[in-house]
């Protein structure tokens, strides 16, 4: 759909949504009267809300809606601050171990899109596992928070996961949130949430598969294969996998720095840089290599949808990630469209922290360079960006593409790996916004740079270069090519290029 049509359709959207609470307010809506969802799981809409992979025959057939909507519905219990140790108060624990379970998500109390927002902010935080990845010994260790690095709060608070009580006397930790990977803590200990992430995910991982809390050596082998094999490829770059031992599986996890992520779909080989999420409502393509079309609302809930279980159960040209075989639905949860919308909603309010960086002397010598070296044509203000894809370099664009989705057939040079061989590869990166590139990092879509100063260091093009941020499972040199631009800019001219995009 070409990019007029979707800005228009979002548009329409943010109308749609101003005009139900204005008549919340005028025409005074029966208290238990909910706003009309979308249908997260409408056939059509699942069938056609991704780019192709660029092998289409491959592209994943997603699961029936009456699979889906016989999936029992997710409760959002009420959940409670993890403490880094010495943080705690006083007797929490106990404390915790006699609360009741309680649920704190009920759609039919929620009478404005305030409320709706607040209750998108709960599901944003509401955990879908449980003691997974950490445990309450964990996160009340200091080794774990030695090892992994993970940052807390000015208060203490590790906001990454959440204790929750679903049986009276039972802490456990709740994980796999959004939050989880969505949620920063700046260096003064501020928490931004819905920001590029902080948690140092795979490292985590990697201490949970020595400590021996992620099975033996098969049901590690197994995971890795479900989440990120590519069977069809030939050579498939992540068959390796299957011969990793437990030690090599960690290690590659543990090269994996904060803000960057295998998840399912990419690869160990190939992670992906984690999305910043605020503004997102103005962004017509998710993920790094453009996979998910967002043409309206329904489709962000259709996106929370798929990246919280639902594309697990897909079938890539008939081979299915879990052991081949569709499990029960009364074995799996999910999300009900009413806990979606309101995490949609949320997350179209999500406002970037202030600030700290002026537009100074230095910053609009900056602007002048940006504008001068054309960098406006493909990040256009006020988005910065322009919201189309790219080809990677090895991908020849069908003509249809041309028509269907927003292509600016430049090769930029990028490196082709998470968009060719990963479950998530189109073929294509899209064209990020450089809003926020001040509390971001690292930077590149496998987030192989910490820092902008890093980013456009020339020096990176040389094959003796040692990434600052992901550098491959081997950890040594390598370069990262393409975005050529700003990397022959004089010292003077690519500090004020770099204080501007600070501004941003």
């Amino acid at each position: 759909m070409p990019a007029q049509r979707l800005k228009y359709v979002l548009a329409l959207q943010g109308v749609a949504i101003a005009l139900f609470a204005l008549a919340m307010q005028s025409f005074g809506w029966a208290q238990s009267q909910l706003p009309e969802l979308p249908k997260t799981w409408e056939a059509q809409a699942i069938s056609s809300i991704e780019v192709p992979l660029a092998n289409p025959k491959y592209s994943p057939t997603h699961i029936s809606a009456d699979y889906y909507y016989a999936i029992p519905a997710r409760r959002v219990f009420k959940s409670y601050p993890v403490y880094a140790p010495g943080k705690e108060p006083s007797d929490y624990m106990e404390w915790l171990k006699n609360q009741e379970p309680k649920l704190a998500f009920d759609a039919a109390q929620l009478k404005s899109e305030s409320d709706w927002v607040t209750a998108g902010e709960l599901v944003f935080d509401a955990p879908i596992a449980y003691d997974f990845i950490a445990g309450v010994s964990q996160v009340r260790s200091d080794a774990w928070y030695k090892k992994t690095g993970t940052p807390v709060s000015r208060e203490g608070i590790m906001p990454f996961a959440r204790y929750v009580i679903r049986n009276k006397g039972q802490v456990e930790v709740g994980t796999l949130s959004c939050a989880m990977c969505h949620t920063r803590v700046l260096p003064d200990g501020t928490i931004v949430k819905g920001a590029q992430g902080n948690f140092p995910f795979d490292r985590a991982v990697a201490f949970s598969i020595r400590a021996g809390l992620a099975g033996s050596l098969k049901q590690v082998q197994e995971t890795a294969r479900a989440a990120f094999d590519t069977p069809w490829l030939s050579p498939n770059p992540n068959a390796r996998l299957a011969q990793m031992s437990v030690e090599d599986i960690a290690a590659a996890h543990e090269a994996i720095p904060p803000g960057v992520i295998a998840r399912n779909r990419a690869s160990l080989l190939y992670p992906v840089q984690v999305p910043d999420l605020i503004g997102v409502r103005d962004r017509l393509y998710l993920d790094r290599t453009g996979i998910n079309l967002h043409r309206n609302i329904g489709d962000m809930m259709r996106y929370a949808a798929l990246n919280q279980g639902g594309d697990d159960l897909a079938s890539f040209g008939g081979w299915r990630p879990l052991d081949g075989q569709y499990p029960e639905p009364a074995e799996l949860t999910r999300y009900s469209d009413e806990q979606l919308y309101a995490l949609t909603l949320y997350l179209y309010s999500l406002k970037p922290p202030h600030n700290p960086n002026r537009l100074d002397e230095l910053a609009m010598r900056g602007k002048k360079v940006f504008m001068q070296k054309g960098c406006e044509s493909c990040h256009s203000p006020p988005l910065y960006t322009n919201n189309k894809l790219v080809p990677a370099t090895g991908f020849k664009i069908p003509p249809t593409h041309l028509e269907e989705f927003d292509v600016n057939p430049v090769l930029i040079g990028t490196d082709p790996g998470l968009t060719l061989f990963t479950r998530r590869g189109t073929g294509y990166y899209k064209v990020p916004s450089l809003l926020g590139l001040w509390y971001r990092g690292p930077f590149e879509h496998s987030g192989s740079e910490l820092t902008l100063e890093d980013w456009f260091d020339p020096r990176r093009l040389q094959d003796d270069h040692v990434p600052t941020g992901f550098r491959g499972l081997d950890g040594k040199s390598r370069a990262i090519p393409g975005h050529r631009f700003g990397l022959d800019l004089s010292d003077e001219d690519r500090k004020a290029l770099i204080a501007f995009l600070k501004t941003l």
